[in-house]
């Protein structure tokens, strides 16, 4: 399997820090919420399949990093269907870009890794750590990410729960305050995207150099996003690690 890794480029916003871009993001989201006020609810979810369509033909590089100077590669997707990706034992092949299609949901999930340790059975409860870009598919550019310097010691700490096959999950703030999640959408409700690979992943911890922890690419439509995408109709492009917290 084909593990794809950063490059660097140019430097990009010197000298913001990630707080007030955050900020930025937030009152650029009402900004473009009060643009589409002329706009009907099937002409915005028209704009966003085409934005999403328009995602999966082409490979867009996005500058992210602590400096907006690490690109990330999204490769040009290789689409398969649910029962294919069944067939291959619940996994995609990252080195043909193969992601696969939730028809149900609009979502396409690419598993890079299935990582350390094992599924969540029915009864388990764990506390997860997720580290991620969020990528704005409609404003094609960096939305949040907690892997830069300023959220290094603040993860998203996600507290899950698997009840016979059906997860539920929010994030924890009483570990750490909150992460760029939390901060930026001032809310504990976790993306029902972020849930979908829970059933298909392990969630562990690294326990020898050569293994990895869990980790997905998603594209996640608004109806499976955060409060802010549902009600602004906009897609999002994510990278997201899975790893299990210490007991």
């Amino acid at each position: 399997m084909v593990k794809r890794e950063h490059e660097y480029i140019r430097p990009f916003l010197s000298g913001w820090g990630w707080g007030r871009v955050f900020m930025w993001v937030a009152f650029l989201g009402v900004l473009c919420a009060s643009c589409k006020d002329n706009e009907s609810y099937a002409e915005q979810k028209e704009k966003e399949r085409k934005a999403i369509t328009a995602m999966v033909a082409r490979s867009p590089l996005v500058l992210v990093g602590a400096n907006s100077d690490t690109l990330l590669n999204i490769p040009r997707m290789n689409v398969i269907s649910l029962e294919q990706f069944e067939a291959q034992d619940s996994m995609t092949d990252a080195s043909k870009d193969e992601f696969v299609l939730f028809a149900n949901t609009g979502i396409y999930m690419q598993i890079v890794r299935k990582g350390a340790g094992k599924k969540m059975k029915s009864g388990d409860n764990k506390r997860i750590i997720c580290r991620y870009w969020e990528y704005n598919i409609m404003g094609d550019s960096l939305q949040s990410s907690n892997r830069v310097p300023y959220w290094m010691t603040n993860p998203e700490i996600m507290d899950v729960s698997n009840n016979s096959g059906t997860f539920t999950a929010s994030f924890n703030t009483t570990e750490n305050g909150g992460g760029a999640m939390y901060r930026l959408y001032n809310s504990t409700a976790v993306p029902s995207g972020w849930i979908v690979p829970l059933t298909y992943i392990n969630i562990g911890r690294q326990t020898t150099p050569d293994e990895g922890i869990a980790l997905v690419r998603l594209i996640v439509p608004h109806t499976q996003g955060t409060g802010d995408a549902t009600n602004n109709v906009y897609p999002c492009f994510y990278e997201i690690s899975y790893e299990a917290m210490r007991d």
